[in-house]
């Protein structure tokens, strides 16, 4: 067999464990969802969910625009970056304009959070702080059993 043919096969087969490999830890993390609060919004009554949902859709549909600004933000800025000679300052804009982006969704984002949060139960709230727990990789306390 040349040479060539046991690279490539070596190429693929790595290519191919890499894809199985890659796969299967995404299957995982889908079956095992981040505890972040939009995440959260999962554990929630189904009447509940359904408004959390709602209210986060909103926001995302209202920040579209901001969102759309924030991608053009970081292809220029990987446009910069392939250029043979880099300008610093461009970049470094480009950047500032995409995390400014991502700021603001965000931020529009939890403040619907604040606002489903005010107006929800206190058993809707503790699954949100449950979230915020793990999130900052502290465990909620165990629940008291009556």
């Amino acid at each position: 067999m040349s040479p060539r043919l046991v690279a490539a096969s070596l190429v693929l087969n790595v290519f191919l464990i890499g894809a199985v490999a890659g796969g299967a830890g995404w299957l995982i993390g889908k079956s095992n969802p981040g505890y972040s609060l939009e995440s959260a919004g999962g554990r929630l009554p189904a009447a509940d969910r359904k408004v959390f949902r709602q209210a986060l859709r909103e926001a995302r549909r209202e920040s579209r625009d901001v969102m759309l600004d924030g991608q053009a933000a970081r292809r220029e800025a990987a446009n910069l970056l392939q250029q043979p000679t880099l300008d610093t300052a461009a970049l470094a804009a480009a950047l500032e304009r995409a995390r400014n982006a991502d700021v603001t969704v965000r931020t529009r984002l939890e403040q619907r959070i604040i606002e489903f949060a005010a107006s929800g139960s206190p058993e809707d709230r503790q699954l949100l702080a449950d979230a915020l727990l793990r999130r900052a990789g502290r465990q909620p306390p165990a629940k008291k059993s009556p």
